[in-house]
């Protein structure tokens, strides 16, 4: 169940744990989550088994998550070693507070006073990764980079991110600060996993060939991979994250599908054979993907973590995990159907020119110019 085998997180010499621990859940102000006992009995085990990485956002309960995360690594003595992160963003109004334009979004007034406020909450006087939460369509992306730039060269920031973004908006924002000599991204933090593979239409080739390491986030999709999600004979689901957050306009939540239960449904069928429990085996095959540095799991409970701890103790076999990319396959749309091998083939008139192998981009990876690097 040990987790103390580090990975360079994209183009950096940044050491980080495969699975991350994912701190969404420290607090209940959302109607779901753990108190603070259960918590810190999370955050001790996470770190006994060997794991560094521990991701958390100033907007995650109201703040409740930071601060517990402050307190529990200064009373535990292991700042040196974590390498924490949070994000900024969202709107104070997000958790009950007046509305206020400059509150929220990506802009210089407002990165400044997050990274500020986060650094108090959490108990620091440095952030080892710090993400851009969501792209607000408003902020020009040279102000972004340049900011973070100056809260790197101040020593606030040690390294730096993107999360829920667009592919041309980090790809463009990766070449400026390559121009211009600034911080580069580390970090691309994105919703993927059986259920959500859209990121691969782009994302993780970019991640590869622009040296940003993918943090999976939702790699069980709020728990429909686990298999915890049953419907009863009155045709309602059993209680969890997803039927609280039913109601929401998030697409995020909108999980409840026929398509995604044929997709557990095979997961399930794997995980018998395989003879892991379907939590293990959706993130092993999550974590065991292209330009994939670290998965963030969560718990609210001891035996969840205890479970996605051993995620990736066992390599899953070839033909159980191309049972698993067929059922979960994206829909092909255009333009990508254009990349496919049917037609790339007619674009290079037949030859045998196409891409390169698999082991050439793990062979990248490993000299340090990709994800993921070991």
């Amino acid at each position: 169940m040990s987790i103390d085998r580090y990975y360079a997180l994209g183009r950096s010499g940044l050491r980080v744990s495969r699975l991350a621990l994912g701190t969404m859940t420290f607090g209940t102000e959302w109607g779901w989550g753990s108190e603070e006992k259960a918590a810190r009995a999370v955050f001790d085990r996470y770190l006994d088994a060997g794991g560094n990485f521990i991701d958390t956002a100033d907007v995650y309960t109201g703040g409740t998550s930071e601060r517990l995360l402050g307190k529990f690594i200064a009373e535990s003595g292991v700042r040196d070693r974590i390498v924490l992160t949070t994000k900024f963003t969202f709107s104070d109004s997000f958790n009950g507070s007046k509305p206020d334009p400059n509150t929220g979004g990506n802009q210089r007034k407002n990165m400044l006073r997050a990274v500020d406020r986060s650094l108090k909450r959490l108990g620091t006087d440095y952030i080892d990764l710090y993400l851009m939460h969501a792209w607000d369509r408003i902020t020009p992306v040279e102000e972004v980079m340049r900011t973070f730039d100056d809260l790197v060269r101040a020593g606030k920031v040690r390294y730096i991110g993107f999360s829920n973004v667009p592919a041309w908006y980090a790809a463009r924002a990766q070449t400026l600060a390559e121009l211009r000599g600034w911080s580069p991204l580390v970090a691309l933090q994105l919703e993927y996993s059986l259920i959500e593979r859209n990121i691969e239409r782009e994302f993780t080739t970019l991640a590869q060939e622009l040296g940003m390491g993918v943090m999976a986030w939702s790699p069980l999709a709020m728990g429909l991979l686990s298999g915890r999600y049953r419907r009863g004979s009155d045709g309602q689901f059993n209680a969890g994250r997803l039927t609280t957050m039913q109601d929401t306009t998030n697409p995020g939540f909108a999980k409840l599908t026929e398509r995604n239960f044929s997709i557990v449904a095979a997961l399930e069928d794997v995980a018998k054979e395989a003879g892991h429990n379907m939590a293990q085996v959706a993130l092993n095959w999550a974590a065991n993907r292209p330009g994939v540095a670290s998965l963030i799991v969560g718990a609210t409970k001891l035996e969840q973590l205890d479970d996605n701890l051993k995620a990736l103790d066992f390599e899953l076999a070839p033909a159980l995990r191309a049972k698993l990319d067929a059922v979960s396959a994206p829909t092909q749309q255009y333009p990508y159907f254009f990349y496919s091998a049917e037609m790339q083939g007619m674009i290079s008139g037949g030859s045998s020119v196409g891409d390169k192998p698999d082991l050439y981009r793990s062979r990248v990876r490993i000299e340090g110019k990709g994800a993921g690097v070991t």
